[in-house]
């Protein structure tokens, strides 16, 4: 096994670790650790992505449901728009975008670096999020409501932003939950998780009719982060996870940072 796959493995279990701890971040790690460390092409990282990450979250999604912490009707009002749109994105549009984007006096943007840049951009966002997260969570006991439009629209531009980058996008899911049904944090997180694991998984569908699956790979790669959830969840009772949240934060800004300079110096 060659240094950059141990590397990769070992990425592999930190995505799930991060997962458990923080309880979401930990997939936007996956496709820097598929293209960087393991050499894939962006459009297959993103792929498989999309399997680790509905894998992970799946076992999140398990776990809440059994606490009762799950809000199905929100959770299905707000995915079918957004798995919808995940599987169109990754079985049609994916596919359609040229290998030469555009080119602007010389400077050619492939299809690979813009979707690199895209994941970029997705991740600095994420960083902010994760920043100027506030611990002071709302747990009110509200009435459920729902703003059906605003919440289709926002499950399709999600749906799509997953599609494309092949990362949850918990940190738009979570606000959109708070804000548009009126979910208490807590019942926010729980139920995103179960709308990342299926809207996730079903983008990955979009994949399988256009791309070969190393499924020995892939099966491992999900396994170690999985493995890495409940060694966070173990850690998340001798650490404050919300005090790392900022910390991993200021980490994914850097890495997004990094990326865009790799991708532009490239």
């Amino acid at each position: 096994m060659e240094v950059s796959e141990l590397f990769g493995y070992i990425g592999a279990l930190l995505i799930g670790v991060v997962l458990g701890l923080i309880g979401g971040g930990g997939s936007i790690l996956t496709v820097p650790i598929l293209v960087y460390a393991l050499s894939l092409n962006p459009v297959v990282a993103t792929a498989y992505s999309l399997f680790v990450v509905g894998s992970t979250s799946l076992i999140g999604a398990i776990q809440n449901m059994r606490k009762g912490m799950v809000d199905f009707k929100t959770a299905f009002v707000f995915a079918v728009p957004a798995f919808i749109a995940v599987y169109l994105t990754r079985a049609y549009l994916i596919p359609a975008i040229p290998d030469i984007f555009f080119e602007i006096n010389g400077f050619v943007v492939t299809k690979n670096l813009a979707i690199m840049l895209f994941f970029a951009l997705i991740m600095l966002l994420a960083s902010v999020s994760m920043i100027r997260s506030n611990n002071k969570e709302n747990e009110e006991a509200t009435s459920i409501t729902y703003n059906y439009p605003l919440i289709i629209v926002e499950g399709l531009v999600v749906g799509v932003i997953t599609g494309i980058v092949g990362a949850g996008g918990g940190f738009l899911i979570i606000p959109a939950l708070v804000l548009l049904a009126k979910l208490p944090m807590k019942k926010a997180v729980a139920t995103s998780l179960f709308i990342i694991a299926i809207k996730s998984l079903i983008g990955f569908l979009g994949d399988v009719q256009n791309l070969d699956i190393d499924w020995t790979f892939l099966l491992l790669f999900s396994a170690i982060s999985v493995l890495g959830i409940f060694i966070g969840i173990w850690l998340n009772t001798l650490i404050d996870g919300k005090k790392l949240k900022k910390a991993f934060g200021w980490f994914v800004l850097v890495m997004g940072i990094y990326i865009i300079y790799k991708e532009l110096a490239g």
